[in-house]
């Protein structure tokens, strides 16, 4: 089982709620073993589990990484096998139009005009696409970096290796893509989607290519409820509002 955790976290998030509780403890060894059909694999054993995450370290939110290594502490202390392998959580400057935030779909702000913006926003006014005066702004944000390299890592190592006879992804990156293409070749790879929107095409692939019986699933709010960790895991418990 290969973990995209950050892919996973806000997949689940966009389902069941940023704001409620009952999701976020998840247990995804016994998640992933749920999913298998015994049809299309029969008898199946978790033999790997690679959780590629990032400390979410983030100046003036302690509690977000204090969270975050008790949950991984409570995988690590249930799934013996578990080996996780963090890249970064990074600040980044970035550049783009401003929009409404709440727009369903996303809608461009269009300018009040030089004379209504207010002297302490910095925004720059630019011609949109449609001919429209909108505000160009700067933003601070995070990104994670390096799960995904970590995840193909992982599963093209123990696939060319001969470590597993199936693989079960987690994450809906297409940038998976190549890797899970290869992996197809050699073993059957289950793809499963944790977020609300559709399957990326790219992820999907035949289900007869290669070595065939591959599949692929997206998650729903009960497959995350459903298979939650006990409230306490050796000395790790769940954080409240968990």
């Amino acid at each position: 089982m290969y973990v995209d955790a950050f892919n996973v976290y806000y997949g689940a998030r966009s389902i069941c709620g940023r704001g409620s509780a009952g999701w976020r403890w998840l247990d995804l060894a016994g998640l992933a073993m749920d999913l298998i059909k015994p049809q299309i694999w029969p008898e199946p054993r978790l033999v790997r589990f690679a959780y590629c995450t990032a400390p979410r370290d983030r100046a003036g939110d302690p509690s977000s990484l204090a969270d975050q290594q008790t949950y991984v502490g409570a995988l690590r202390e249930h799934t013996a096998i578990v080996v996780v392998t963090n890249g970064k959580y990074v600040p980044r400057p970035k550049c783009g139009v401003l929009l409404e935030r709440d727009g369903r779909p996303p809608r461009r702000v269009v300018s009040p005009g030089p004379a209504a913006l207010p002297a302490w926003l910095p925004a720059e006014e630019v011609t949109g696409p449609d001919g429209q005066t909108e505000l160009l702004v700067s933003v601070s944000t995070f990104e994670e970096k390096g799960s995904d390299v970590n995840v193909a890592s992982h599963l093209l190592i123990d696939v060319l290796t001969d470590e597993v006879d199936a693989a079960v992804v987690l994450s809906n990156d297409s940038d998976l893509r190549f890797p899970l293409d290869h992996a197809r070749l050699h073993v059957p790879v289950a793809t499963v989607n944790p977020g609300a929107g559709p399957t990326a095409h790219d992820l999907r692939g035949d289900p007869a290519a290669g070595v065939g019986r591959h599949w692929w699933r997206r998650l729903r709010a009960t497959d995350y409820r459903s298979h939650q960790l006990p409230d306490r895991v050796g000395a790790f418990a769940k954080p409240a509002g968990w």
